[in-house]
């Protein structure tokens, strides 16, 4: 049996961690002694070696309740559904830091960048004489075609990661 500062140790979790996980319900003491001692099993201990795993991979407290009351072995949905998350933001970090590159490569230059929001480039394409719909399938096809450099281009025009999603989907679901 782990006293409450001993399993914090084990993980470098502070105490007040693990009476937050109590709280929330993901981990609780197997036994309480006379003295009202919080003691823990190695199944305790299991169980928050999960739950530090579940954290390091970024998972919510939400979906590491989830996973830990599932009682099969099908996680899969969960950590599918992290995996993507974590794809959408690597590929935004991407995009920004290429971004930066760009913006440090002109800057040691000397140029003055010029910058085209979504605003100026819907004003441009307007003036083009494209409409809505033009404008809609043009996105379908760059969605299509190319659904990492659509993603990148909209990035570049300052656009959020969730218009940029929502854009993205909305294009997917016109084809």
């Amino acid at each position: 049996m782990y006293r409450i500062s001993t399993l914090g140790q084990l993980f470098g979790l502070s105490r007040s961690t693990l009476l937050y996980y109590h709280r929330i319900g993901l981990l609780s003491p197997s036994v309480r002694t006379r003295a009202n001692y919080r003691l823990y099993s190695e199944k305790d201990r299991a169980r928050l070696e999960s739950i530090c795993t579940y954290r390091q991979a970024g998972l919510s407290m939400d979906d590491i309740r989830e996973l830990l009351a599932l009682e099969s072995d099908d996680t899969t949905e969960i950590l599918q559904r992290r995996l993507q998350s974590l794809g959408t933001e690597i590929r935004a970090l991407q995009t920004k830091q290429r971004l930066l590159a760009d913006m440090l490569s002109v800057k040691a230059k000397g140029w003055k960048p010029t910058v085209v929001d979504k605003a100026a480039w819907v004003e441009m394409l307007q003036n083009a004489g494209m409409s809505e719909a033009a404008m809609d399938a043009w996105h379908r096809e760059f969605e299509t075609r190319a659904p990492e450099a659509h993603l990148s281009f909209l990035m570049s025009l300052g656009i959020s990661s969730e218009e940029a999603t929502r854009i993205r989907e909305h294009s997917r679901s016109r084809g």
